[in-house]
């Protein structure tokens, strides 16, 4: 396994404030964008990475706007090709800790065929996505995460989309992280894209974000705060999989799927219980863990980290062999190669 250490940390403390822009924040009032821009703010400073190497790169939409509101380098690209404009960055200079961040319809959409092949190269970048399964900046269409028979501007009778749940799409494409979050609570989304930045290798964070304007509340029925503890589940390597108010709720494997569990009911100990694993090769639970909805909790936190060599380590470690072993040595070597002609 290669291990190569590309960005440099910083020995200066760093806060919030010192990635603060002087730029005004054009989203609308209570907009989840707002908690998501703060949870990054806090999270850049305890990556230990210094300002200058540091390089935010958004698409088009509403969460396409925070390059403007991050005090590093910034590229506002262009509708869905991020992960690809991120790609060449990470590639030109290595010592960059390059984040992306993009919507539904920017990263699932006209982005999805790059979003499926920066995660299967396993490029060292770190991407949220703003999943509040709508277009908002374009005024309310359906996305590729709107749910099934949603009226919107672009479905007026309910779509008939079948919706992509990322989770399952990254794993899909090889992912090796993939976590997710809840708007409504900073101190997960933080540790979320702490957690990404730690990771060598393409992160994905799901942010489940609301747009009060075009779908509000879409989320509520998990993330209210009355409901919350029993219809999600933040999950920890390394420890049982426990949830519900009264911590007394499960999830056991019952030979073919998850199922979710009360500790003491039916015979049922904290023995039965699943101890979370978010490092094994396999995706099959993490599948399942990424699938949870309806009578299930839907599963918070680190669902898949997996290590595995990076597409700029494999590449640096080509070039190096190259210009030790190959017989190209300059330009001449190999203009002067193979057949050539005197006219």
């Amino acid at each position: 396994m290669m291990e190569r250490k590309y960005v440099p940390e910083t020995k200066e403390t760093l806060t919030n404030k010192d990635f603060k822009s002087d730029q005004m924040v054009k989203w609308c009032p209570g907009c989840g964008d707002h908690f998501i821009l703060n949870s990054l703010l806090n999270a850049y400073p305890q990556t230990k990475h210094k300002k200058e190497n540091i390089v935010l790169v958004s698409g088009i939409g509403c969460s396409s706007r925070i390059p403007y509101y991050v005090d590093t380098y910034g590229f506002h690209s262009i509708h869905g090709r991020a992960c690809a404009i991120a790609t060449g960055v990470k590639l030109a200079n290595p010592a960059l800790s390059v984040w992306i961040n993009m919507g539904d319809g920017d990263s699932m959409a006209i982005g999805g065929n790059h979003l499926i092949h920066i995660c299967r190269r396993n490029m060292d970048v770190n991407i949220t996505i703003h999943n509040n399964e709508i277009y908002g900046l374009t005024k309310g269409q359906y996305s590729p995460t709107t749910k099934f028979g949603m009226i919107t501007k672009t479905s007026p009778f309910g779509t008939i989309d079948y919706p992509f749940n990322p989770g399952e799409l990254v794993m899909g494409a090889q992912g090796t992280f993939f976590a997710r979050t809840i708007d409504c609570d900073p101190k997960l989304t933080t540790n979320m894209m702490v957690r990404a930045s730690e990771h060598n290798g393409a992160s994905v964070v799901e942010v489940l974000q609301n747009c009060m304007i075009f779908n509000d509340k879409t989320h509520a029925p998990i993330t209210n705060k009355d409901v919350r503890d029993d219809k999600t589940i933040v999950l920890e390597h390394g420890k049982p999989m426990i949830f519900g108010k009264e911590k007394n709720k499960g999830i056991c494997f019952n030979g073919h799927q998850l199922e979710a569990v009360v500790i003491g009911e039916n015979g049922v100990t904290i023995d039965d219980i699943m101890v979370h694993d978010e490092t094994t090769e396999d995706t099959g639970v993490h599948m399942m863990l990424a699938r949870m909805h309806g009578d299930m909790p839907v599963a918070l936190g680190v669902i898949r980290n997996v290590r595995k060599d990076t597409y700029t380590e494999m590449y640096e470690a080509q070039m190096d062999d190259q210009k030790a072993n190959g017989k190209y040595k300059c330009v001449d070597d190999l203009l002067n190669s193979g057949d050539t002609w005197e006219i």
